[in-house]
C-alpha cells in the first residue's frame, strides 16, 4: 500500500461512516441521533471531519434535513460496501463466540407482519433471548432495495415470480392465498369462488399502490378491458376490513390474514379463483453464508417453521 493510501484509510474512521450512513437513509442528522443514541452534535462534527478527510463536501444542508452530493452517493455506495465487508467478517468470527448474542436487523412486508411472523419471531426469542430483533414494516420492493443496499439484514416479502429478486438470494418462509372480502349481505357472499373479472364489477377498497396486492390487481387488470374501480387505498389490512364493512367497497386480503381479523364487523370471504391468487413469502439477503451467526439462526428457524398452511376453515365470518 502507498504512503498516500496509507494516510488516507487512517484518515477514514469507521464509527463515521456508520453515521454518515445513518444519516443518508433517515435523510436527517437529528433522526440519525436519535436512532444511533448520540447527541446531533456530536453526529455532525463527525460529518465535518468525515468532508474535511475526503476534501470535499458530501451533503447538502437545508432547514428539511440533508440532500447527498455527488460525491457523498459515492461515498455512501463505498461506505455500504465497507460496512457490509464488516458484516461478513463478524459473521465468520461469530461462530468463536461464546454463546449467541446480538441483534439482527429485519424488514417484512405486511402480509407477513400480520399473518406469520408474530408467532415465528415469538418462538424464536424465547429460545434465544439474547439476540434482539429490529423489525420494521415496508412494501415488499423497498424490502429488497434495503436489503440490496445494506440497510437491513434480512427481508421476508413476496418477490414475485423471479428466481433471483433483484440479485438477492432468497428461501421460501410461507404461502398464503387471497380471497376477497365483503359485508355478509353482499349479493356475491354465498359465492364459493370468484373470478378477477367479476371481482372488478364492484368497488373496490385496496392497499397503498406499491403493495404486492395493489401491484397484482393492477397487472390482471391491465389484461382486460375493463376500469379498475380502486376508489380508496388505505395503508393497513385491518382498516380494509372497516371500510369494506361499511359499505364502502370489496377487497382482496390474504386469506390468513382475513381469519385473524373476521372478527372486526360482518364479512365474508370467497376464494379468488385465479392462479396468481397463491403467493409465496420468501427470506431473502445478500448472501446467506456471510450474515452473523444470529441472522443465520433466525433464516434457520424461519424457514424451517416456515410451511405451507391452511386458511380455509375460517373464512366465513
Amino acid at each position: 500500500m502507498k504512503s498516500s493510501e496509507r494516510s488516507f484509510a487512517r484518515r477514514i474512521d469507521l464509527t463515521s461512516l456508520q453515521l454518515f450512513v445513518a444519516v443518508c437513509e433517515l435523510g436527517s442528522i437529528g433522526r440519525a441521533a436519535e436512532r444511533e443514541f448520540i447527541a446531533a452534535s456530536a453526529v455532525s462534527k463527525r460529518l465535518s471531519d468525515l468532508e474535511t478527510a475526503v476534501d470535499t463536501a458530501l451533503l447538502y444542508r437545508h432547514s428539511r434535513g440533508v440532500t447527498l452530493t455527488p460525491a457523498g452517493e459515492s461515498l455512501l455506495h463505498h461506505a455500504r460496501t465497507v460496512l457490509f465487508g464488516l458484516e461478513r467478517m463478524q459473521g465468520e468470527l461469530s461462530e468463536y463466540a461464546d454463546g449467541v448474542r446480538g441483534h439482527v436487523r429485519m424488514h417484512a412486508n405486511i402480509s407477513a407482519i400480520v399473518q406469520f411472523l408474530p408467532e415465528d419471531l415469538g418462538a424464536f426469542a424465547s429460545e434465544h433471548s439474547q439476540v434482539k430483533i429490529d423489525l420494521q414494516e415496508h412494501l415488499s420492493q423497498d424490502v429488497m432495495n434495503a436489503v440490496r443496499d445494506g440497510a437491513t439484514d434480512l427481508g421476508v416479502c413476496h418477490t414475485g415470480t423471479a428466481d433471483d429478486p433483484e440479485g438477492l438470494q432468497s428461501r421460501a418462509y410461507r404461502n398464503d392465498r387471497l380471497v376477497v372480502v365483503m359485508p355478509q349481505s353482499h349479493a356475491l357472499a354465498q359465492r364459493e369462488s370468484i373470478t378477477f373479472a367479476e371481482v372488478m364489477e364492484w368497488d373496490l377498497v385496496g392497499l397503498q399502490a406499491g403493495s404486492s396486492i395493489s401491484l397484482a390487481m393492477r397487472q390482471a387488470a391491465g389484461q382486460t378491458a375493463k376500469p379498475l374501480r380502486q376508489r380508496m387505498q388505505v395503508t393497513s389490512l385491518d382498516a380494509m376490513c372497516r371500510m369494506i364493512d361499511n359499505g364502502l367497497g370489496i377487497g382482496l386480503i390474504p386469506d390468513r390474514a382475513f381469519a385473524l381479523m373476521h372478527g372486526m364487523g360482518h364479512l365474508a370471504a370467497v376464494h379468488l379463483d385465479e392462479p396468481w391468487a397463491e403467493r409465496e413469502l420468501s427470506v431473502v439477503a445478500r448472501d446467506f453464508d456471510a450474515l452473523p451467526v444470529t441472522a443465520r439462526l433466525l433464516v434457520e428457524h424461519l424457514t424451517r417453521h416456515g410451511t405451507p398452511h391452511t386458511a380455509s376453515h375460517a373464512l366465513a365470518a
